[in-house]
């Protein structure tokens, strides 16, 4: 296992005043996002040059508006396959399992094929291939490429169970 602590304390070492500064914000911005293990986050993006707060951002956004909303009380009754099965006995709670694993799935194929980023079914070098990007706030590119989201999907998911709870 990684000591990202003492990793941490001796990259912050190096730093003058100002650099020290802003990669402390950028850690403690991760923590109150609720990140795992935000140290190792923050220092992948200070050390690497990796957009590791647009990477999070992006996937955060996925599990709470595509995945866990699911789980809101009314999510499932707007959907007249909801009453039929309700109304054949079936659990609520697994209704919302199936349509949160679904989600999980969906976001996993999406997630891979952005981090592709060509059509890997088409044997066609001619063909446009494709990048997600990190912009400031206002849209303005920051020249940085997001790229591996796929590596960090489980471990962003917010109940911390890396999607297990979905197959149970």
């Amino acid at each position: 296992m990684t000591n990202w602590a003492q990793m941490w304390t001796d990259y912050l070492a190096g730093l003058d005043d100002d650099q020290r500064y802003a990669a402390q914000a950028l850690h403690n911005r991760f923590t109150e996002l609720g990140a795992d293990e935000p140290l190792a986050w923050a220092f992948s993006q200070v050390t690497e040059g990796i957009p590791q707060m647009a990477r999070y951002l992006i996937l955060r956004r996925f599990w709470s508006e595509a995945i866990n909303q699911w789980e809101q009380p009314r999510a499932i009754d707007v959907l007249p396959a909801t009453h039929r099965l309700l109304a054949f006995g079936a659990d609520r709670a697994d209704i919302a399992r199936v349509a949160r694993a679904a989600a999980f799935e969906t976001i996993a194929a999406v997630v891979n094929v952005l981090d592709e980023g060509f059509a890997s079914d088409l044997d066609d070098d001619s063909l446009p291939g494709w990048c997600l990007q990190e912009t400031t706030r206002d849209g303005t590119p920051t020249g940085r490429s997001i790229g591996g989201l796929h590596e960090s999907l489980l471990e962003t998911d917010p109940s911390g169970n890396e999607a297990e709870d979905l197959w149970e």
